[in-house]
């Protein structure tokens, strides 16, 4: 039943597509974030639903979508440059098939950040975008939320809809990205027109950022609880009272600590004490082998180049006896231990350019974002008065996943290039915006209340002198 439900909400948007094209694009999204193909059981498992909405997205806007305001920007350059230069990697790649393997989704990922700017010319399609992305994550965060309350999560044990640690469906990552949501969750509400202005939306967006906040928590990863922080932090930019908002994050934080596991304060326990975790104390050793590694290779080794490295160190352990604890150090030694790190993922796989690329093209967005804020940011009328909290709310988005991105391998990751699409669409909008108001000359600013008034009055008064002074003529 549930592989029926699936087939037939994918095939009713097919057909509504025939109309709207981009909703095929919406489509594709929402199935690469859900993967309902690996939540269903039997039917869905072996029709290549995914691969049905790539060809119709890419293929409804080459045929039947108007291709008015498409734009190609240096940031989809960037992502092209990347794009063959893992190619020319992975022809040469240390492990072919394991390299091979992971290509298979990266082009993918890549190839559609690369289209989907060229797609979004509106604001209802920058908006449609946005909540399909917000919604279909939410099926998964309000899962897990759930699970959370009720008593289930910790490390490694939280079952999601899958049973696999892979994509969106790994524990960090999913705590990465329903942290960094939150700020869009908001836009959407204040400023979205498809969702009606009613108190439902708004208690809904309430429970889903509730949800998200406890994600880190049932998930019980640590990358998800140093995201809240630096999100806190970034708000303090925004908010209007700091002291009231700063009170009120300490007071929630307080209440909630009588209803956390033991098991979540230990874990979070090793971000002071990393030497004490195995998972945390192998991240050093990886980076400094990955350093090395580039050093010999600057062009990297390929995709899961981290199979190669191998490196000995010690780790303390603790032992109790009755009240005696003693804590001796054991050499270890691992093999293949994967990156944890996006910057180091990068340097291992794709060498120095690759890193180069990487980081000029999440820098660049964060500028854009910022650029368009402050030149949107006094935008008063309804018309535009969305687009400076939206470049916020992708900018901080952006900063959660760089975040995130610090101590996990998700360099490739295919929500965060929906998101740098998203990114691409807005800044492409404000140009053209731009671009018509230079081209139709410039606009004299609109003055409100008592100056115009005033001014109108003057103005009136100089008019009917200069009437009385021709009549006396």
């Amino acid at each position: 039943m549930l592989d029926l439900i699936f087939l037939a909400f994918i095939g009713f948007v097919l057909l509504l597509g025939l109309r709207r094209p981009y909703l095929w694009v919406l489509l594709y999204v929402y199935i690469d974030i859900l993967a309902p193909q690996r939540i269903g059981y039997s039917i869905i498992t072996s029709i290549p639903v995914s691969f049905i909405a790539f060809g119709a997205a890419f293929g409804g806007w080459l045929l039947l979508d108007r291709k008015e305001g498409a734009r190609f920007s240096l940031r989809q350059a960037l992502m092209l440059a990347l794009l063959v230069y893992c190619w020319w990697t992975t022809q040469s790649a240390e492990f072919p098939e394991a390299a091979q393997e992971k290509w298979e989704w990266v082009w993918k990922a890549l190839l559609f950040a690369i289209f989907m700017p060229l797609t979004i010319t509106t604001r209802l399609r920058l908006e449609a975008l946005a909540l399909v992305i917000v919604l279909s994550v939410a099926t998964i965060v309000i899962g897990t939320g759930m699970k959370t309350v009720l008593g289930g999560g910790g490390y490694e044990n939280l079952n999601f809809f899958v049973n696999d640690n892979s994509g969106l469906y790994e524990s960090s990552t999913l705590a990465t990205v329903a942290i960094g949501l939150i700020p869009l969750i908001w836009w959407l509400v204040r400023f979205g027109t498809i969702l009606p202005k009613h108190w439902s939306v708004n208690v809904f967006a309430a429970g889903l950022t509730f949800a998200s906040l406890l994600v880190p928590i049932g998930t019980e990863a640590r990358t998800g609880l140093v995201c809240i922080a630096v999100l806190a932090l970034l708000l303090l930019r925004y908010v209007k009272r700091r002291l009231l908002f700063m009170a009120a994050g300490g007071v929630l934080g307080v209440i909630a600590l009588p209803f956390l596991p033991q098991s979540y304060y230990e874990r979070m326990a090793t971000i002071a004490q990393p030497g004490g975790d195995e998972s945390a104390s192998t991240r050093v050793a990886v980076w400094t082998w990955t350093y090395e590694y580039a050093s010999k290779k600057p062009f990297g080794g390929g995709f899961n180049s981290y199979l190669g490295n191998s490196f000995t160190y010690e780790l303390p352990v603790r032992e109790e006896v009755g009240n005696t604890t003693s804590v001796q150090y054991r050499d270890v030694t691992d093999e293949a231990r994967a990156f944890h790190s996006s910057i180091f993922e990068m340097l291992g796989e794709q060498g120095w350019p690759g890193l180069i690329i990487w980081l000029w093209l999440q820098g660049l967005g964060v500028w854009q974002m910022e650029r368009i804020r402050s030149r949107w940011k006094d935008a008063g009328s309804e018309r535009e008065g969305w687009i400076a909290p939206l470049a916020v709310a992708l900018q901080l988005a952006s900063l959660i996943y760089l975040t995130g991105a610090l101590f996990q391998g998700i360099a490739y990751q295919p929500m965060f290039y929906k998101l740098i699409g998203l990114q691409i669409a807005l800044y492409s909008y404000c140009r053209r915006l731009d671009s018509k108001r230079f081209k139709n000359g410039p606009e004299k600013p609109r003055e409100i209340g008592a100056t115009a008034r005033r001014k109108a009055h003057v103005s009136g008064q100089t008019s009917a002198a200069g009437a009385n002074a021709v009549t006396a003529s």
